[in-house]
């Protein structure tokens, strides 16, 4: 195989629990992902004669690109040299809590293992990828799913939403780490494994108990992204909740042009996507 082209999908966080700080340093939490496969990355690999990695946003061509060392971990590990092109057509904001890069590094793991006959099994590349990453594992073949621990412990969901997303991601920077430090911890208070049967018929009650441990620190600290929240409950969204540690707000619409109002209300240089 000497070209191979992939989509390396969004995910949204239906409620995210910090539940625990580790001993390692780590956090345990409770998550579901939810994969957003209309909003994606495309990256594209093709053999030559040495190694070359390039990208539409010029900044993050360099060795600390989760692709990058996608690349140099399955080299390691398969004592093979990986003589190849990858491009990488970013269309997910970055660090705006939708694991864009972690995206693209599993995407990477899956397409290399595959290019270059590693024979590397699906378990295996979810053990490379929480090198890489703890939300990296779940890329690996993205679907919906309960997570526990660091985000690697995957239980797969029978998950499907029943309505529009819509996503707004006003440009502010959160870093993980700041967020993390900052973050209050607390047991879960509900378990989301139960998304799968009964939220969809009894959302009023669930908006309640689905909550982001994230979002105090985020509102107090931006505001604006509060701000984002309200106006999607004020036009008429069935929830909204802000995904990952920030900064990107995601909320769920009966209709398409009642998202469509709440995208029309918002600054124009806010990044918006409406999943139907």
């Amino acid at each position: 195989m000497d070209y191979l082209e992939i989509k390396a999908p969004a995910k949204v966080n239906l409620g995210l629990f910090v539940t625990e700080k580790r001993a390692d340093g780590y956090h345990n939490i409770e998550t579901v992902f939810y994969p957003i496969y209309d909003l994606y990355d495309v990256l594209t690999f093709t053999r030559q004669e040495c190694f070359e990695f390039v990208s539409n946003i010029k900044e993050i061509e360099n060795e600390s690109n989760l692709v990058f060392k996608a690349k140099l971990l399955l080299e390691e590990a398969s004592g093979k040299k990986l003589d190849v092109k990858i491009e990488l057509l970013k269309n997910i904001p970055m660090g705006a809590g939708m694991g864009g890069g972690s995206s693209d590094a599993a995407a990477a793991l899956v397409s290399l293992n595959e290019m270059f006959g590693l024979k590397f099994n699906m378990d295996t590349l979810r053990e490379f990828a929480l090198r890489l990453g703890s939300d990296v594992p779940f890329f690996i073949r993205p679907r919906s799913a309960f997570a526990m621990s660091r985000g690697e412990a995957l239980t797969m969901l029978n998950l499907e939403i029943p309505y529009s997303i819509l996503i707004v991601n006003p440009g502010i920077h959160i870093s993980t780490k700041e967020a993390y430090q900052n973050v209050r911890v607390a047991p879960a208070p509900f378990d989301l494994r139960l998304i799968e049967t009964i939220c969809w018929d009894n959302l009023p009650e669930c908006i309640r108990l689905i909550t982001n441990s994230f979002e105090e620190y985020a509102f107090n600290r931006h505001p604006e992204i509060e701000n984002i929240k309200d106006l999607m409950y004020k036009k008429g969204a069935k929830f909204s909740l802000m995904t990952g540690s920030g900064s990107t707000v995601f909320g769920l619409f009966q209709t398409k042009e009642e998202a469509g109002a709440v995208r029309n209300a918002l600054p124009k240089n806010y990044f918006t996507f409406l999943s139907l």
